[in-house]
This record gives C-alpha cells, sequence and structure tokens, in this order.
C-alpha cells in the first residue's frame, strides 16, 4: 500500500541497480560472513503489529534476512497508536540505530520531521516517498495496481457467478491503488472475453466503495466479505491487512463455492490455514527491498531517493498458485504471462479509465 506525493520519482542509477538486483533474487551474502556484526537496523511498525501478515510483518521479514544475510542486529518497536511513532523513533535514534526504518503511509510526516531534524540518521520508510527526496530518507513504494491487475484478470476469469468483490482497509491511496488495478484487469478480462463480470465494493470512477475502517478487526472483514458473497460475488479481494482474516473465514464458511485473493504477501505463507482459499496473491517486494536498503546502509553505499516497485523489476508480483496451480486453465494462466509482458513494455494499461467502457 502506497501513498504518492505530487509528480514522479526519482532514483539514482547507483540505487537503482542496487535494489533492483534485490528484487530481482540476488543471491544474498551467507549469513557465517557476519559482514556487519555492529550495525543495527531498526524498525518502527505502524498501529497494525509485527504480526500484521502484511506490511509490517514484511517490513520486520526484511530486517531479519538482513540480520541472517548481513550479520547486522535487527529489533522492532511497535505502535499501538499514531501517538507512539516520535518516541519509537526518538527511543531507535538514541541506540545509534545505523538505519530506522518506519512502516506505512501514516509515517510519512513524523519520518520527514525526525530525518529533517537529524540529517545525519538514516531512515526508509514503507509505502511513502517525498518530492522533493530528502537525502537521508530512502522511500519504498510499489506499483502494486500492476500485479493487482493481473489479479482482477485472474478473478473475472474464474468467476462462475459473473460478479468479484474488493473493499479496503482506511481509504487511502495505497489501498485504492490495489483495488484500482484488480478493477482495471476485471475491464480488460470483459474485453478480451466480451464478458461481463462485476466489480462490487469499488468504483474507480467515483472513488468511492466498502472499507473496513481499520487493518484489524476480523469481524468486519467477515461481515463485509459476506455482504459481497450475497450480492452475488463469488471471489474476494481484501485490501485490509488482518482485517482479511475475517474475509477467510467468511470464504471458508460458503464451502467451496467462493474463493479470494490476498493482498501484500504470499497468503499461503503469511496464513497457511486459509491457502486452500486463495487462488493467488497480490503481492510486493517489502522484505526484499527493505533488507536491501539495510545492506547499503550497512555497507555505506546508502543514499536517499525513492526506490519504486513494479512488475519489470520483481518489487510485486503475483504469488504462485498453489493448490489452484491445476485448477486455473492453462489458457488462463497464459493469459495472464502474456498480459504481464504487455504491462511491463507499456502495450498494456493499469489505468481503470483506460478501460472504463467495459465495467459491466
Amino acid at each position: 500500500m502506497r501513498v504518492v506525493a505530487p509528480g514522479r520519482w526519482s532514483l539514482g542509477v547507483a540505487l537503482a541497480s542496487t535494489l533492483v538486483l534485490a528484487a530481482c533474487g540476488s543471491t544474498p551474502t551467507p549469513s557465517s560472513a557476519a559482514l556487519y556484526p555492529n550495525f543495527k537496523a531498526c524498525v518502527v511498525t505502524d498501529t497494525g503489529g509485527i504480526d500484521d501478515r502484511s506490511f509490517n510483518a514484511s517490513a520486520w521479514q526484511g530486517a531479519q534476512n538482513a540480520q541472517k544475510d548481513l550479520g547486522v542486529k535487527a529489533s522492532y518497536l511497535s505502535s499501538t497508536s499514531q501517538n507512539d511513532y516520535d518516541p519509537n523513533i526518538t527511543t531507535f535514534e538514541s541506540q545509534t540505530c545505523g538505519l530506522i526504518v518506519t512502516v506505512g503511509f501514516l509515517m510519512g510526516p513524523i519520518t520527514q520531521t525526525k530525518a529533517t531534524a537529524a540529517a545525519t540518521q538514516k531512515f526508509a520508510i514503507v509505502d511513502y516517498n517525498y518530492t522533493p527526496p530528502l537525502s537521508n530518507v530512502l522511500g519504498l513504494i510499489y506499483d502494486t495496481n500492476q500485479d493487482a491487475f493481473l489479479g482482477g484478470y485472474l478473478a473475472a476469469g474464474m468467476s462462475k457467478t459473473g460478479a468479484v468483490g474488493t473493499f479496503g482497509g482506511i481509504q487511502f491511496s495505497t489501498v485504492t491503488i490495489y483495488m484500482d488495478g484488480f478493477a482495471a484487469g476485471v475491464y480488460y478480462y470483459n474485453k478480451q472475453h466480451n464478458a461481463h463480470v462485476k466489480v462490487l465494493g469499488w468504483n474507480p470512477a467515483t472513488q468511492k466503495g466498502t472499507f473496513s475502517g481499520d487493518f484489524t478487526s476480523v469481524d468486519k472483514g467477515q461481515s463485509i466479505t459476506n455482504a459481497l458473497i450475497q450480492q452475488g460475488a463469488d471471489v474476494i479481494f481484501p485490501v485490509a491487512g488482518n482485517v482479511g482474516l475475517g474475509a477467510a473465514a467468511a470464504v471458508q464458511a460458503t464451502n467451496g463455492t467462493a474463493t479470494m485473493e490476498w493482498v501484500d504477501t504470499d497468503g499461503c505463507v503469511s496464513a497457511p490455514q486459509y491457502c486452500s482459499l486463495f487462488l493467488t496473491s497480490v503481492t510486493k517486494g517489502i522484505a526484499t527491498s527493505v533488507e536491501a536498503a539495510i545492506k547499503q546502509a550497512a555497507s555505506g553505499t546508502f543514499q536517499g531517493g525513492n526506490y519504486e516497485g513494479n512488475l519489470a523489476n520483481g518489487g510485486v508480483a503475483l504469488s504462485p498458485y498453489h493448490d489452484f496451480a491445476s485448477k486455473i486453465p492453462t489458457s488462463l494462466q497464459g493469459e495472464i504471462t502474456t498480459i504481464k509482458a504487455g504491462i511491463i513494455s507499456g502495450t498494456i494499461s493499469v489505468d481503470p479509465k483506460t478501460w472504463a467502457s467495459y465495467a459491466a
């Protein structure tokens, strides 16, 4: 999930090269090397907690990976409310953290304030960027409308009722970018197949839809999903962190009538008890990019700016199909592969406005 400041993103060539290589799966340094045993990487979570099965957990996983691969020391502080952001960052500043990673768009303003006040302290922030860029802050942002487009196309192709549903946690651009891409993918499926699959829960044209109001309430996720299913949706895409667990419970209760897609992380890894429900997961490479940022800071090659993860550099992706690998038609899988290439080349737009005339 991403917040975008006005304008496009600037990125130094060296920075882009390092992160692109990491996102594409470069081989990590063996843990036995312990290259940076005196370096401390510190993560401040947003209010969803360290085990939100979403962006907080992914950022912490990146720090843990750096601890394993690079020998750094990793630690975190959880925020239970926005009032915890400032004191948590201050605590880590006093502990001489080589890099402080803040997680989520809500932490954008406080991260900027703290970074401006301490020019020698290095920061990275997940799901936020600054225009103009800050010299001591690396913004990590992700074009999740690209892989969400693929997820929407897949959902439309697998729907038996002709309706799919999505909902968000809170209406921020880092949430709605997923929902826009998902809807656009459904519309594109309608175009390609002369179909009329409906998108319930979100209207990209009006930017209005259904939101739980938080990223933690499982009960809300279950009730919203039940409502979408009652309206006819048989594939659900929650963009709401742990709220999605409630969606999974509702989908599970249909005994196979409905399926769903997970968000941010591979749901079969982060919520394996529901793996049998997931067609796929619409993911972003938070862990990989956080580890790459830590490596830069530890090795002395860190520079501020903004990293943009996309399909081309592996910063966003659909997860494997897992239990559905043999159930998704080969032809549909092939179409998705072709569409991915089209998005990367720029021949297929992920903007829902482009395909709005194919909205059912």
